[in-house]
């Protein structure tokens, strides 16, 4: 699609007939649960914790490459530790993944007003699949989506653009009818390879650099401008 296109789509949202979007850095601010799992996980194999600022960075490629980011950063072989590591970090993540993590400002009040507007609302996210329905249904925001693909789902993640084309295909929509509401350059490049406009917030998850410099199609400051 190109820019021209996505301008006059824009222009007149109400053509859009689902919404994808993004979780972790997007509707929730899930860095408390991850940073406490990660740092469990490095005390368990003899290293200091590296602390929520940092942790906060390592974000936005799923779990796999989270717990790469931490060994390299603890001065490990990421190679050989690593599948000790990931299951250190999937069982402390697995025992404590609601307790912390917050829905963004604005979250509660934009989702019904989007399903209330005919939306569909869905989730493509990177996390395993299996610790998503659970962290919507305690943040009471999991009625509102009629489909969530998580990264475990198929064998490629964002920003492969396949699981966001497995989300469309659940919501029984083509890719143009879809926006993608993300925080990350993943969630950008996945959809420009999707075929579908993309939204991004100004809050997330993104390395530590601004979003826009990823040339999303618009920023925006809270889920709710999107009603």
């Amino acid at each position: 699609m190109s820019s021209s296109e996505y301008a006059a789509r824009l222009a007149n949202p109400i053509r859009y007939k689902g919404i994808i979007f993004d979780l972790d850095g997007t509707l929730v601010d899930t860095v408390p649960d991850l940073a406490v799992a990660i740092d469990r996980t490095l005390v368990d194999l003899g290293h200091a914790p590296a602390g929520e600022i940092r942790v906060r960075d390592w974000l936005g490629n799923g779990a796999s490459k989270l717990v790469e980011r931490a060994l390299r950063f603890a001065g490990m072989d990421a190679m050989h530790e690593h599948e000790r590591a990931l299951a250190l970090f999937m069982q402390h993540f697995g025992e404590e993944f609601t307790s912390r993590s917050r829905l963004f400002h604005d979250v509660l009040e934009a989702l019904p007003a989007l399903v209330a507007r005919g939306y569909r609302l869905a989730i493509c996210s990177n996390r395993p699949s299996h610790l998503i329905k659970p962290l919507l249904d305690h943040l009471q925001i999991g009625s509102f989506f009629s489909a969530w693909v998580g990264g475990d789902d198929l064998p490629v993640k964002k920003p492969d653009p396949m699981p966001l084309w497995h989300t469309a295909r659940k919501l029984a929509l083509v890719p143009r009818d879809c926006l993608v509401v993300g925080d990350s350059i993943n969630d950008v490049d996945a959809a420009r390879s999707a075929g579908m406009a993309v939204a991004a917030v100004h809050y997330g998850y993104n390395y530590g650099q601004d979003i826009r410099m990823s040339s999303p199609d618009f920023v925006i400051s809270s889920i709710l401008e999107l009603t």
